[in-house]
């Protein structure tokens, strides 16, 4: 019985095959992470914190706004155990302002600084 093999090209890899372009050695696909909605993060304040559901969507709501807003404006938020979150670069799209965010937690705090290390 003969071993077949198949070759799989990621999504980031394509456009560089079909550009001519040579991948580099070594490189881990990128995978993406969960997504958690904000149905799902309404629930887990819930659990975590005993209130009623109908009192912590309003809350949670107005906190997504402002937090919205402040990154809109490019202000930068200290929020612990979150972190530090800094917009770095801004791209106009035709459907969406696209930003991208630093975020730097402190090691030691519970929920800062316990995920994996990634490259910038």
């Amino acid at each position: 019985m003969a071993k077949t093999t198949k070759t799989v090209t990621t999504a980031t890899e394509a456009p560089a095959k079909a550009a001519g372009a040579t991948a580099i050695a070594g490189a881990a696909p990128v995978v993406a992470a969960p997504v958690i909605k904000k149905k799902d993060l309404i629930d887990q304040v819930v659990e975590r914190s005993g209130i009623k559901k109908k009192d912590a969507k309003p809350v949670i709501e107005a906190m997504l706004a402002v937090l919205g807003e402040a990154i809109n404006r490019g202000d930068e938020l200290n929020l612990r155990p979150l972190g530090k979150v800094k917009v770095t670069r801004r791209k106009e799209a035709p459907n969406a302002d696209v930003m991208v965010c630093k975020v730097r937690q402190p090691t030691g705090v519970p929920g800062g600084g316990a995920g994996p290390k990634t490259e910038d």
